[in-house]
């Protein structure tokens, strides 16, 4: 395997860029693996171009530039453009942006049969898959245990409208077929969902062998059992590359400008055709969305979740504001240091 089986493309590389290209396959703190020309080694990332404020944190699936070392671990020096992305708020800190992955083609959005379904839940997978730049499909795992799934289908047609759907079972086999249209050489799927509800079994089957971890369901509320513990990119016997990630228990809204209309354009096709320009779609006469609610062509729940992930993004975007300005007053007083020392000398 080289690079270019890993998804990179020439028109990644920098004019006169210093280094080789990589790709990232996990991170383990400051220690990240990567694959390139040289085969599987490890990095760490350049201290001034990173920590210093000039180049975005790499993650998982990210093409990077490296100095390579032979005998010990790669020193990490930029990180290429992304053509998708995928980040969430911050969970352990409550604010910023974390990123997930970075460079896929499609985003599998996992949700089980069993008792773990949770229509809200994808909604907001689904904005967070939209913004990310790649193509949604909603994957309903553990077909086997339930008789009929064509409930929870109708669910997902209804707020995914457009999106690919597949009810399969790691255990029977059911509906894997259907998956290899995906699973083409050089194409990246990154694997979403909360814990337990079959990513790592998935892997597997598609590997062919047991190389990840996967835990029995629990009989007493038919959830699965946390096995991931780390992103991590796997190449599979067809060419094709899968991110696994761990389960999610949160996933806050991080700049989702554009994912949110895709995920809802159902709902924004009302919004602009009320009488009044700046209807709050509440009490006032003419508005296209509360009669959109009366005579069907919009459920209410469907609203009421548009506005409230609508909400949420909108104080999201507050804090990249802040942040980023931030950002850029650190990186102008930086300089400005610079520029003084010199001066000083």
């Amino acid at each position: 395997m080289n690079i270019y089986d890993y998804g990179f493309t020439p028109d990644l590389l920098p004019d006169n860029a210093p280094g080789i290209p990589a790709r990232i396959t996990a991170v383990h703190k400051e220690r990240y693996a990567l694959v390139c020309e040289h085969g599987e080694t490890y990095g760490r990332l350049k201290t001034k171009e990173y920590y210093g404020g000039y180049e975005q944190f790499p993650t998982v699936g990210d093409f990077v530039m490296i100095n390579y070392i032979d005998n010990g671990d790669s020193q990490i020096i930029a990180t290429l453009p992304r053509r998708t992305y995928f980040s969430r708020k911050d969970p352990d800190i409550g604010r910023g942006e974390q990123a997930v992955a970075a460079n896929f083609d499609y985003v599998f959005i996992m949700q089980s049969l069993n008792m773990d379904f949770n229509a809200n839940r994808l909604e907001r997978y689904l904005t967070l898959a939209w913004q990310s730049g790649a193509i949604p499909v909603v994957i309903l795992t553990k077909a086997d245990l339930v008789e009929d799934c064509s409930e929870q289908v109708n669910a997902v047609e209804q707020i995914a409208p457009g999106v690919a759907i597949h009810a399969i079972s790691v255990m029977s086999g059911l509906g894997l077929d259907t998956l290899s249209k995906y699973l083409q050489p050089r194409n990246t799927i990154v694997f979403l969902g909360s814990s337990g509800i079959g990513k790592s079994s998935l892997v597997n089957a598609l590997v062919g062998e047991n190389i990840m971890a996967v835990n029995r369901i629990r009989e007493d509320d038919s959830k699965g059992r946390h096995t991931t513990t780390h992103r991590q990119l796997l190449m599979l016997p067809s060419g094709a590359m899968v991110i696994d990630t761990p389960g999610m228990r949160e996933l806050g809204m991080w700049d989702v400008s554009s994912g949110l209309g895709e995920a809802f354009a159902d709902v924004e096709q009302f919004l602009g055709k009320c009488r009044f320009r700046d209807c709050a779609h509440q009490f006032e006469p003419g508005c296209a969305v509360k009669a959109a609610i009366a005579n069907g062509e919009l459920s209410a729940a469907r609203w009421k979740s548009y506005c409230s992930l609508k909400k949420e993004a909108r104080y999201a975007d507050e804090k990249a504001d802040f942040l980023r300005q931030k950002q850029q007053w650190h990186k102008s007083l930086s300089k400005g240091q610079k520029q003084k020392n010199k001066e000083l000398w």
